[in-house]
């Protein structure tokens, strides 16, 4: 069968700054979260590899522009660190790095590749940290103060801008969780992160828009589907609700609808966990909604009603109201332990056209992390990665019915495009098309599955 995607589709793949820029001498950075903890605990990054030695694009940008050309890329997402441009968060504008994302982005266009640039991806400036992070109302401010330097150094080429990678990571992560600094679990200050969060991104849509700038703007969240273990059994689907309520709908209906889910509003209020709400928040809120949805799916989440006894040592958690469902006979990738569903990606399109007013959106990340991939090197060095090959085609085999359905989906990005850090996991998992060896100074090699995406690209689609 053949698959043929829309006119000017996006093909592409997305990345971050701090997963893949580096740390060089001169280059006048400031420490974040991932920086300090890292020096704090090294122990607690696989193989002890920090940020510092990440994918170096920093140096490398111009080469990897021209591998992301040569693999077909017409776009690619990326983001600014803010504690490179604002060292300590605020204040004073790193010339170093102004000059870097200028080139970086002058190099994206020369070579017909559209730069989509995203503000935030789990890196927050230490100084800004010490004061409380995302938990701190001044933050919100000091986010906004950034966002309008970004658009007013970089607004006249960058025309896709996004305020938040993944927002509900560093709710979950650093303050439920424990798998961000610092590590904290107290669902109080979840909420708080979460509200400022979702404050940010409207305080931060708002400015653009008043700058009249002739770009869009919008949000990448990671639209993971509760489903429930039994359909027909009312607890389970209750279940499944409140969790989806919890991770997916506490930034989609406010990025989108401009309104927090009632469901979520009633636990907090129950839980007297309400965070300050200023006059005048809940407006902006309501009247800055995104103008573009960036959906990153990798696996989906099971849930069945609450059977295990709720644990009070750490005071309210979300699992108070579910429990995860581990289905059997699923299929699974072994090295990250996340279940394949390809259909996942579907049902998220086909909720986005059916709840959300078929919003203009577009796949911002899926993909197949695997450890080991060296064992898959072929006689001429490169990596025969056919099981992504397989992962990428069966999922834009789903985004493709949904586009036939009527789902208003402009493209797809696979997270990534060369192999980079990934944060405590730092190399383990290598999920890119270029391969990157960072023991021979971050040597890249186009893998199989990047000469196979440059058909795709080029065809804008697949016969399959």
């Amino acid at each position: 069968m053949k698959y043929t995607f829309p006119k000017d589709f996006w093909w592409g793949s997305s990345a971050s700054g701090p997963q893949t820029e580096g740390r060089f001498t001169g280059d006048g950075k400031g420490e974040n979260i991932w920086d300090y903890w890292y020096e704090l605990e090294p122990e607690k990054f696989f193989d002890q590899v920090g940020p510092d030695k990440t994918s170096r694009v920093y140096e490398k940008y111009q080469e990897d522009v021209q591998l992301m050309k040569q693999i077909g890329h017409n776009s690619f997402r990326t983001s600014i660190q803010w504690s490179r441009l604002i060292p300590n968060g605020t204040g004073t504008v790193n010339q170093a790095a102004v000059d870097f994302y200028n080139h970086y982005i002058d190099e994206l266009l020369a070579n017909g590749i559209e730069p989509f640039f995203n503000l935030y991806h789990f890196d927050m400036p230490l100084a800004l940290q010490e004061k409380g992070g995302w938990t701190n109302r001044e933050t919100v401010d000091a986010y906004v103060t950034y966002a309008k330097t970004c658009f007013e150094l970089f607004g006249d080429r960058v025309k896709k801008w996004f305020t938040h990678n993944e927002p509900i990571v560093p709710v979950e992560g650093g303050y439920l969780y424990q798998f961000h600094y610092p590590n904290h679990v107290i669902m109080e200050e979840a909420v708080a992160v979460g509200y400022h969060e979702n404050l940010a991104s409207a305080k931060a849509i708002q400015s653009y828009h008043e700058m009249d700038l002739d770009g869009e703007i919008g949000i990448i969240l990671n639209l993971t589907p509760s489903y429930p273990r039994d359909e027909n059994n009312p607890e389970d689907v209750k279940a499944a609700q409140m969790a989806d309520a919890f991770f997916n709908r506490s930034f989609l209906d406010p990025a989108v609808k401009g309104e927090f889910p009632e469901e979520l509003m009633t636990v907090i209020k129950e839980l007297d966990i309400v965070p300050e709400i200023q006059e005048g928040d809940l407006a902006i809120i309501k009247n800055n909604t995104v103008d573009l949805l960036g959906i990153n799916y990798y696996q989906p989440r099971r849930i069945k009603a609450k059977e295990t006894p709720i644990d009070p040592s750490h005071g309210p958690m979300p699992d108070d109201y579910f429990d995860y469902y581990d289905m059997p006979d699923k299929k699974i990738n072994p090295y990250r332990g996340w279940e394949i569903y390809e259909k996942g990606i579907y049902d998220i399109l086909t909720n986005v056209r059916e709840d959300y007013g078929n919003i203009r959106c577009f796949i911002s990340e899926n993909g197949m992390g695997v450890e080991g991939e060296e064992r898959y090197i072929n006689e001429d060095g490169q990596i025969d990665d056919d099981y992504r090959i397989e992962f990428v085609t069966e999922h834009l085999k789903y985004v493709h019915q949904a586009i036939q359905e009527g789902t208003n989906c402009l493209g797809y990005h696979m997270w990534t495009c060369m192999d980079n850090w990934s944060w405590t996991n730092a190399y383990k998992n290598r999920y890119g098309f270029i391969s990157v060896d960072i023991k021979n100074e971050g040597k890249r090699t186009i893998k199989k599955s990047g000469h196979w995406f440059k058909t795709v690209a080029e065809n804008n689609g697949f016969i399959d």
